[in-house]
């Protein structure tokens, strides 16, 4: 079983890269479970467009006993989807989700039962503390990908993200596996991301290109894998997907 979590600055395209990774995993014939660890519970929303699962923080807050079906969804492109949920806003520990999403799967068998290739934690990276960091934890994910972008705040995350997947090494946790750059136009992004890569040893993985196919793919509720198969943007996120095997 191949672990892995995808963090990076909010708003730079994780949820949409890690679920066309599902897609390109499941098209390889893989069984792929992706888990969504961030409060707003869209990270499977491509995968799943008509169906807005319940999270596992409201089935633990109902005081109802629950099913692991309850919690896992499967998407029309095969992938297994869970999302971790959060606290009513402005009240309690948004990272309390993510420890409540992997502990109930764990106790329920989900990886025994569902016997997943791939596993795929999609976290938000603007905040590395707590339950947060929890897919990093000895057990959970092997490795980190860090998505980001030329821009200065993206790469300021994901240089904070990487010192903590550096610092919590003496602790056996995931290692980084390396950086994905995920264009927005800025002047020198390909330079920057690689001055990123090379300060912490590291590689840049991959280069997803700005490209109006996401953008029209979301619209229709769909991954770029299953609705522009043949595209040059579906080639680059299935070698990246090669790459990660």
């Amino acid at each position: 079983m191949i672990k892995f979590a995808i963090y990076g600055k909010g708003g730079i395209g994780k949820s949409t890269l890690s679920s066309n990774l599902s897609a390109a995993f499941a098209k390889r014939g893989l069984t792929v479970m992706q888990i969504g660890c961030d409060p707003k519970a869209d990270s499977t929303s491509l995968l799943c467009p008509k169906e807005k699962l319940t999270t596992v923080l409201d089935l633990v807050r109902s005081g109802q006993s629950f099913t692991l079906q309850d919690m896992v969804k499967e998407s029309t492109a095969g992938v297994l989807c869970v999302e971790a949920g959060g606290p009513v806003p402005g009240l309690g520990c948004a990272g309390r989700g993510i420890i409540n999403a992997l502990e109930s799967l764990e106790s329920k068998g989900a990886y025994e039962v569902y016997k997943p290739d791939i596993v795929i934690y999609d976290v938000l990276g603007d905040v590395v503390c707590g339950g947060f960091t929890m897919p990093m934890r000895k057990g959970y994910a092997d490795k980190v990908y860090i998505v980001t972008s030329g821009e200065k705040m993206s790469i300021y995350a994901a240089a904070n993200i990487a010192m903590a997947v550096e610092n919590f090494k003496k602790r056996d946790y995931a290692k980084l596996g390396g950086i994905i750059l995920n264009c927005r136009g800025v002047h020198d992004e390909k330079k920057k991301a690689n001055e990123l890569a090379g300060d912490f040893d590291t590689e840049v993985l991959a280069v997803v290109p700005r490209s109006p196919l996401f953008e029209k793919a979301e619209a229709a509720g769909k991954t770029v894998i299953e609705m522009f198969p043949e595209s040059r943007e579906a080639e680059i996120l299935l070698s990246l997907a090669d790459r990660i095997i």
